[in-house]
């Protein structure tokens, strides 16, 4: 009966070097315990202290900032260069007047 519950759950074709996801700690490593708690943040990532989980959203938080940072630069500069009129010289004739419309 055990192994027909086994192969129910997935458990049965379940190998011993396949890693999953609550064994270690997402940013030490370090093996979670069976007993211990375990620090969750970001729905499915585990953390063995709640000093690793504030170290992970610090580091996020932090990437998170320069990716703004980087955008809004990047944006800045796109706009700037469609405004800017071009330093070269132009070889168009301009015509300056009145234009009537009939």
């Amino acid at each position: 009966m055990r192994s027909a519950a086994l192969s129910y759950t997935g458990c049965g074709e379940y190998n011993q070097n396949q890693y999953h996801f609550l064994e270690a700690c997402f940013l030490c490593q370090k093996p979670l315990g069976h007993n211990s708690d375990i620090f969750m943040y970001r729905g499915n990532t585990p953390f063995c202290s709640q000093e690793c989980r504030q170290e992970q959203i610090e580091i996020d938080e932090a990437k998170e900032r320069s990716w703004k940072i980087s955008s809004k630069k990047a944006l800045r500069q796109a706009t700037e260069s469609t405004q800017k009129p071009s330093s070269s010289p132009s070889n168009k004739a301009v015509r300056t007047g009145t234009v009537a419309v009939a």
